[in-house]
Order: C-alpha cells, then sequence, then structure tokens
C-alpha cells in the first residue's frame, strides 16, 4: 500500500521511512490498548476530525463483529451493524471545554489540558501544524512527553518546534499552506487504511 502512494505521490518517497514509522506507531498504539489523540487548527482542525472518522469506523472494509462479540447484545440482529473501531479521540471537537478554557485559563494551553487530561499509558497524541509552530499544538506535545506518552507530528517541509520535539515527524513536501495539506490528506489516508489492515485483516 505504501508503495502505491508512493506511486500516486511521487514527491512523497523522501518521506517514505518517516510514514512508515508512523503507521508503526499507531499499529502499536491499538496493539497495546492505547487510544490516538489528534490535534491542530484551520484545515488541520477539520483533518483531526477527519482522521477520527476513518479510525472509529469501517473505512475501507467494514470490520464486522466477531460472534464472541455480537452474543452480548440480546438484540443480536440490530447491533451486528456495529463496526470495530480504533480509539482516536479529536481533541478540536470539544468545543465547550475548549472555549471555557480559552476564556478561563489560556488559549495557548488549551489542547495541552485536554491532552494532559487524556493521556494515559500506551497512548499517542497526533499534532498536525503546517509551519510546525502552532503554540497550542507544541504546547500538547510538551504536555503528552510530559505525560509520558508517544508523539506525531505532520508538519510542512521545514525543521519547527514540533519536529525537534516529536519521536517522528512526517514533513510533508512543500511550504505553503495550502499545498502541505494537500499532501497531508493522502498521508493519513493511507496510515487509516494501513492501521485499519493490520488489525482487520
Amino acid at each position: 500500500m505504501l508503495n502505491e502512494l508512493i506511486e500516486r505521490y511521487p514527491m512523497l518517497e523522501a518521506i517514505r521511512d518517516d510514514i512508515a514509522k508512523a503507521a508503526d506507531m499507531m499499529y502499536e498504539t491499538y496493539e497495546k490498548g492505547g487510544k490516538i489523540l489528534l490535534c491542530g487548527n484551520g484545515g488541520s482542525c477539520a483533518d483531526c476530525d477527519h482522521i477520527v472518522g476513518e479510525l472509529m469506523k469501517g473505512f475501507l472494509q467494514m470490520r464486522p463483529l466477531d460472534e464472541s462479540k455480537l452474543e452480548k447484545f440480546a438484540d443480536r440482529d440490530k447491533f451486528k451493524q456495529l463496526q470495530g473501531g480504533i480509539p482516536a479521540i479529536s481533541l478540536p471537537s470539544q468545543s465547550a471545554l475548549l472555549t471555557a478554557f480559552i476564556n478561563d485559563v489560556d488559549p495557548e494551553l488549551m489542547y495541552a489540558q485536554l491532552t494532559y487530561g487524556y493521556a494515559r499509558k500506551n497512548d499517542l497524541l497526533i499534532g498536525l501544524s503546517t509551519s510546525g509552530n502552532s503554540k497550542n499544538v507544541v504546547n500538547a506535545v510538551i504536555a503528552a512527553k510530559a505525560a509520558g506518552i508517544k508523539t506525531l507530528a505532520l508538519t510542512g517541509s521545514k525543521d519547527s518546534k514540533l519536529s525537534e520535539l516529536c519521536d517522528c515527524t512526517i514533513k510533508a513536501p512543500g511550504t505553503e499552506t495550502y499545498k502541505i495539506q494537500e499532501l497531508h490528506l493522502p498521508i493519513y489516508h493511507y496510515l487509516c487504511a494501513d492501521i485499519e489492515r493490520r488489525i482487520f485483516g
């Protein structure tokens, strides 16, 4: 699957190893019982919701529940429509909590607060920032490290605060915001498809 991604987007060849490492990190998070937290701003905020949508329900596969899980439901026929999920939370989707913290405390720590509150052993934080320097995302990574969880960033091609801090950074080729975002989409679609394939076959 990674070869297919590179064939469609040859400019990603230079970051092949980082994409592969990120896929391994996401899979290991699931295998160890962790969850994936995501944060970003603007278009990257929307990407967080998009990624969670691909992880928490079927993306390229239907992910039907096996019989051992279905037998726990009294109305088996109704609930057989449920699909296997990969636990993930889009932090920017929590508007009430975020706006309360922004208003009462400090906007630059909004994602740090949620990250530190949610983080548990074996979790993974994914920060999306085309510049790699978004203060609230950088602070979330700092909080993640203080909580002892792994960190992954999707950025543009330039070195940044996130690339300095994170365990893995995927630097999409490009320096213009919209061009970076255009590459983030196929990259995270690949990551979601890869973890789904590994888990659900």
